[in-house]
């Protein structure tokens, strides 16, 4: 007994301690590959791998693991350390701390809630259309803030909007009265009268038994147990009084998230709500280059082994993703609508007020309450809604493709990038101030966390320094520079190379079938790992293979890069999953059903789109110039 209380002690221990034992292990175990093998190939893949096992275990931060190529490198002799310092901060860098300068504006005048509100106003308070307004104001945002930060702004106004549902709900049990039925549901509440029917009359004939006069109904959802029924006065006319027939009515009970709703459709359409908000931010943050941390690591790389190739901008990537992220959002919503509220598409797109019900009627006065709280428009939000559009204009200007772009007003060319605009309009955001240049014109008080000190400064600017600490993920920077550091290890060693020639026995395939085959990998592969993680580790790979098969490479690695972001079955799968998981309304089950149906639907839909408009677009059907010159390069 002893003996096995003490081995249960050890392995209690060990499983304590495994992360540690991994970190120490892992690059113990692999150290014969450098020894044996010595050669920049061998030292290369072993950085690679003790990388990529301390990233997809999570052993160590993903921040702290993304600096292991910046003391492995040098030590090994694959480079130099000045070399790997500079691989850590590159223009994309630049490109997102201008973004986050102006997410921290957004942020601080609330002009994310504004717009999150107004959309779901429009769309109405039917739980379909609710779900397709969330969707689509969650999209809107996530296509210029991280999914992470949309979907904490987001879930507490969808949150308040459940709670008013589920509290309008139990205070009335009959809302379906107030709207018109379907033929089923008639059918149904016939059934139910008539079996009432036959238990009162079965009372009044016989009530020798106490408890077979016990009216049996359910009422939201709670049963009414048989109980012994009280002492009836004598029959008038062959017929019980009226005082007799007592319907008794359950007592508002509390709110408890984790398992009572009024009904199980409530559950239902707080399951159906709380998802759409994780999936449209996933969907939103595929449409812009900026969107996600996936898009940025795929553009530096990218840019970074193909200096050559002037193909991918923020104007190009917008074309080609914005279609996916369109038909993604109508298919996910009717994919969702179906699971969790049922196929009865007539009545969710019915504009009429009488079909509405009362609990609607609620839902809709509480989001024009939260509304009305923001007061009017302010002048900070001004501001910050021109910067946006301003921001996007020069993005999309900037270099166009079927017309001259600005940057042919400069005599130099190519020294002007998409972090050029974005730089230059979050250092503005630190110097305009946040009140008027004429006082008499600003009446509303300011909304930001530091009204009293803006009274006090009148040229406080729109954004402090701690505004933009408090948003700017330095994890994912230095993430994407060990990405970067990676790549260019794989590049110099010829470890890339290497990969490339043992994956020949693949090219008989056709294009779209190493495309499919690299997208059910890396989507299978970032349900369990990080995403940035996931797609550092298969760019390189991806690349090598395109190379070697003589393939477009922007024909499997834009795939790739977006089903990367597909990590949606599982509440570690991605920090917004996490977010939504938290708030108790949907079980894990809930999320693999209703992911899986998702990661299918991304991965058809990119497919589509790379074999369809993604051709001429990008030139997919040949093997690009730019693409042979690196190749040949690299043999070299």
């Amino acid at each position: 007994m002893r003996l096995e209380t003490a081995r249960m002690d050890l392995f209690r221990r060990l499983w304590t301690a495994r992360k540690l034992i991994l970190v120490v292990m892992i690059p113990l175990s692999l150290l014969p590959l450098p020894l044996i093998h010595p050669s920049s190939e061998s030292s290369c893949a072993y950085v690679l791998i003790v990388t990529a096992v301390y990233w997809v275990s999570e052993a160590v931060p993903l921040g702290a693991a993304a600096l292991v190529p910046a003391f492995l490198y040098p030590l090994f002799g694959v480079l130099r350390s000045s070399e790997v310092a500079s691989e850590y901060f590159k223009d994309t860098t630049l490109l997102l701390m201008g973004v986050i300068c102006l997410a921290a504006s957004i942020e601080k005048w609330n002009l994310h809630k504004r717009i999150a509100l107004r959309m779901v106003m429009i769309a109405g308070a039917k739980p379909g259309m609710l779900v397709l307004g969330f969707m689509c104001c969650t999209v809107f945002l996530s296509m210029w803030l991280s999914n992470t930060s949309t979907t904490a702004m987001v879930m507490p106004i969808a949150e308040a909007v459940l709670q008013q549902l589920i509290y309008t709900g139990i205070a009335d049990s009959h809302d379906d009265s107030d709207t018109v039925e379907t033929q089923e549901d008639e059918s149904d509440k016939e059934e139910t009268l008539n079996k009432n029917k036959l238990e009162l009359l079965y009372c009044r004939d016989s009530c020798e038994k106490p408890e077979l006069c016990t009216l049996s109904e359910e009422v939201n959802g709670l049963a009414l147990k048989p109980g012994v029924r009280p002492d009836l006065p004598k029959e008038t006319n062959g017929y019980l009084p009226e005082a007799a027939i007592d319907i008794p009515v359950p007592k508002k009970p509390k709110i408890r998230r984790d398992s009572l709703y009024p009904t199980k459709r409530d559950h239902m359409i707080c399951k159906c709500l709380s998802l759409s908000i994780t999936y449209a931010a996933t969907i939103g943050g595929l449409i812009t280059i900026t969107g996600t941390s996936t898009n940025l690591i795929f553009a530096e790389q990218f840019n970074n082994r193909y200096p050559e190739a002037k193909v991918i901008n923020f104007g190009t990537w917008f074309i080609f993703s914005l279609p996916i992220a369109l038909i993604m959002l109508v298919l996910t919503w009717i994919w969702l609508h179906c699971l969790f509220l049922g196929c009865n598409f007539r009545e969710t797109c019915s504009w009429s007020k009488k079909r509405k019900t009362k609990r609607e009627i609620l839902s809709e006065k509480r989001i024009h309450e939260e509304y009305q709280k923001l007061g009017p428009i302010s002048y900070p939000e001004v501001v910050t809604g021109l910067f946006f559009i301003l921001m996007t204009l020069l993005w999309f200007t900037r270099e166009p493709g079927f017309v001259p772009g600005w940057t042919s007003l400069f005599e130099k060319k190519g020294y002007r990038t998409d972090a050029t605009v974005s730089v230059l309009l979050g250092f503005l955001l630190f110097l305009i101030p946040a009140r008027k240049p004429w006082p008499s014109a600003f009446s509303s008080k300011s909304k930001g966390e530091d009204d009293e000190e803006d009274e006090e400064d009148p040229l406080a600017p729109m954004i402090t320094w701690k505004d933009f600490l408090r948003l700017m993920p330095w994890e994912i920077v230095i993430l994407v520079g060990g990405g970067y550091a990676l790549a260019a290890g794989c590049k110099v060693s010829g470890l890339s190379m290497w990969i490339g020639r043992q994956l020949e026995p693949m090219s008989g395939l056709p294009p779209w079938a190493v495309t499919l085959l690299a997208c059910l990998l890396v989507s299978a592969v970032t349900e369990f790992a990080s995403n940035p993680a996931t797609l550092t580790v298969f760019l390189p790979i991806l690349s090598a293979l395109s190379e070697t098969l003589q393939i477009n490479p922007l024909h499997t690695l834009i795939p790739a890069t977006m089903c990367v972001s597909f990590g949606v079955m599982l509440p570690v799968g991605n920090p917004p999953n996490a977010i939504v998981f938290s708030y108790g309304h949907v079980q894990i089950s809930d999320m693999v059903k209703a992911g899986f149906g998702v990661n299918l639907i991304g991965v058809l839909v990119v497919m589509l789109a790379i074999t369809t408009w993604g051709v001429p677009l990008f030139q997919l059907t040949e093997f690009p110039a730019w693409a042979v010159m690196r190749n040949v390069t690299g043999s070299l």
